[in-house]
Parts: structure tokens; C-alpha cells; sequence
């Protein structure tokens, strides 16, 4: 997921996702613990999009804050 798409999206939607996004990282690497999955770098990816929805989601908090 692009940077851009994840700034479109609204502070409760952003959260929603994150959500959404860290249940199917966790489910990913179950499933990898139980039988190693092809391609490791989708584990890889899930992981720095939810860094990148939390940073994103912070700079909004912190403006929402500002204003």
C-alpha cells in the first residue's frame, strides 16, 4: 500500500485497517511457523505497511492536535 493511499484514508478507517493489517501479519507467520510459505517477503512487506499506517496515522493525530 502506497503512502498516498494510506493519507487519503480517514483516522478511524486508518485505524480500522491497521487492525485488519495486524491480524493478517499474525496469521502469516503462523502459517509460516506451521509450513514455510513460498515467498517470505510478503511477511516482509505486511510488516513495513503497518509501520508506514502508523506513521502516517501519528502525523494525523499530531495535527488533529495542532489545529
Amino acid at each position: 500500500m502506497k503512502a498516498n493511499e494510506i493519507r487519503e484514508m480517514s483516522i478511524a478507517d486508518l485505524r480500522e485497517r491497521l487492525a485488519s493489517e495486524r491480524a493478517n501479519l499474525a496469521q502469516m507467520k503462523l502459517n509460516h511457523a506451521v509450513s514455510p510459505i513460498e515467498d517470505t517477503s510478503k511477511i516482509r512487506k505486511a510488516g513495513k505497511d503497518i509501520a508506514r499506517m502508523l506513521t502516517i496515522l501519528t502525523e494525523k493525530e499530531n495535527q488533529a492536535k495542532a489545529e
